[in-house]
């Protein structure tokens, strides 16, 4: 469990590095504006935001956390 901890700290610093953090928080404030605060659930909120939100992970942090987790796979299947 210690590194699925390591893994996303790594993944929640790599998003506020590149952004993606306010981006995604810019969106909520957006789609809140358009709907009007009193006819958006926190429910409706996620499933509209989710998908920006994957899209704007960018390729390079992906490929670096998947790079990451085959490395640790790779090290612990010879035990």
């Amino acid at each position: 469990m210690g590194e699925r901890e390591r893994l996303k700290e790594l993944l929640r610093a790599k998003l506020v590095e590149c952004g993606w953090k306010d981006q995604l928080k810019a969106h909520c404030k957006d789609v809140i504006k358009e709907k009007g605060l009193e006819h958006v659930t926190v429910e409706d909120l996620v499933t509209e935001v989710t998908p920006k939100g994957r899209a704007l992970v960018p390729d390079s942090v992906k490929k670096e956390l998947l790079q990451r987790i085959r490395a640790f796979l790779a090290q612990h299947a010879t035990l």
